[in-house]
């Protein structure tokens, strides 16, 4: 599946990955198209074989602290303002417990026989550290590690990081003593690699053991990214290393969060993006990463591809795997079957990263097809190769109605990244406004044909 690799309607932020069994799981939080605030009461779990990464299922709604219309709220110490943020579950001794955090709400954790769920109530946090560290029993964005010994240790934190060691028999009592503060510092350290304001702790704890490595996923204060710091112990001290991803290179960021798993021998990194004009309603997204035999993660791009190896230019493409989003235009949801690139004004650049255009030495022409919204204005969509300044190998006339506009555009071979540029050649319209200001059409899909 191209990014966003859940169906795009669903919302799945802060993504937890998991692979349990022969499946891989993506826990996070659940937000909604075009909303003005942070996820919702509900926390979703979608899963797909290991060996069909393009079969994801949805197990609904896994645990709640507000009733729906077909169940109870799984806790009863919550209200209408007690929404559910970033969770993490992990596997102990054959069950699987799912670390809730609520915000505004002292946080819980619930059990389950199934990695789906559903899940439980065990029992909230118990603990004697401090309500200034653990923001009053909130837990905020809980990342769990079971270490090999069987010690279970949660990681978490907002402006300032924690961690500490949870009884593991209970998997919810957090053991007396074992709290350590600013496990990735807040204020720049001259020891440590944490000299840079980039590399400073902001939120989203996600640890992982990787070998006999200890690695901590965060959000730096460049909320954008997603960083990470390593050790060779699972209390720290940790390192900082570099960042893997930044969802706000050539496109809207916004906040980030999410982790890193290996699937079949290759590693991943699931992030989220945001839609809608807003940094409130985000989508699930993959990429593939290495990790080098030193520890380190060479930083990715973000790409369209997903799970893919290359997108198929011959098949139809829809506009809102864009990668690239730059000049105001955003991916707009206006229901669960219609979502488009909108905003696009002069000198927008839309961009897709790759396309397998394959061999064919015999063409020296094919034909684009863009599908759009009309919005009665006239412009012209430039069609680039390998960057929005790369080789321009045609150019479509986008009318001012709505439907499929077509042209022929030079052929190409191989592996490429597509960009389109808008244009006008008007420099106003009657009223003096410039066109660059004005939306001159929706994207829907395009698709190359011979």
């Amino acid at each position: 599946m191209p990014n966003p690799y859940l169906p795009r309607w669903e919302y799945i932020p802060d993504g937890e990955p998991r692979v349990f069994g022969d499946r891989i799981y993506i826990y996070g939080s659940h937000d909604n198209a075009g909303s003005v605030k942070f996820c919702d009461y509900v926390l979703k779990c979608w899963s797909a074989p290991l060996d069909h990464l393009n079969q994801w299922v949805c197990h609904g709604d896994i645990f709640r602290t507000q009733q729906t219309f077909d169940h109870e709220p799984d806790t009863d110490w919550t209200d209408r303002s007690h929404y559910l943020y970033a969770p993490d579950v992990v596997e102990k001794d054959g069950k699987y417990y799912l670390y809730a955090y609520i915000i505004g709400s002292v946080g819980c954790v619930a059990v389950s026989d199934k990695p789906e769920g559903p899940f439980l109530l065990l029992n909230k946090y118990h603990y004697t550290i401090s309500d200034e560290i653990c923001c009053n029993g909130w837990f905020i964005d809980p990342g769990v590690l079971v270490d090999d010994d069987g010690r279970t240790y949660i990681y978490c934190g907002f402006e300032r990081s924690f961690m500490a060691q949870i009884n593991s028999g209970s998997m919810y009592e957090v053991i007396d003593g074992s709290c350590i503060e600013h496990i990735i510092p807040c204020e720049k350290q001259e020891d440590g690699g944490f000299t840079e304001t980039d590399a400073l702790f902001y939120e989203a704890c996600s640890p992982r053991k990787i070998g006999d490595t200890y690695y901590l996923i965060y959000s730096p204060k460049r909320g954008s990214r997603l960083a990470y710091a390593t050790s060779d112990s699972p209390t720290g001290p940790f390192t900082y290393r570099g960042y893997i991803i930044d969802n706000g290179v050539e496109y809207p960021g916004g906040n980030n969060h999410g982790s890193v798993a290996q699937i079949n021998g290759q590693w991943y990194v699931f992030y989220h993006r945001m839609t809608n004009d807003t940094i409130m309603s985000r989508r699930a997204c993959v990429e593939k990463i290495e990790i080098l035999p030193d520890g380190t993660i060479p930083a990715v791009e973000m790409t369209s591809l997903g799970f893919e190896d290359a997108l198929n230019p011959y098949e139809i493409t829809p506009a809102e795997i864009a990668c690239v989003l730059e000049g105001g235009a955003f991916v707009t949801e206006k229901n669960v079957f219609e979502r488009v690139v909108t905003n696009v004004t002069e000198g927008c650049v839309i961009g897709y990263k790759y396309f397998d255009f394959g061999d064919d030495f015999g063409s020296r022409t094919m034909e684009l097809s863009v599908n759009i919204n009309g919005m009665g204005c006239d412009s012209i969509l430039q069609v680039l190769l390998d960057g929005k300044d790369g080789e321009e190998i045609g150019r479509l006339k986008i009318g001012r109605e709505s439907g499929a506009v077509t042209e022929r555009v030079k052929a190409v071979t191989g592996r490429h990244s597509l960009f389109f540029r808008i244009l006008t050649e008007y420099p106003s319209d009657w009223t003096g406004e410039p066109f660059r200001n004005r939306c001159l059409f929706e994207l829907k899909e395009f698709a190359f044909t011979k």
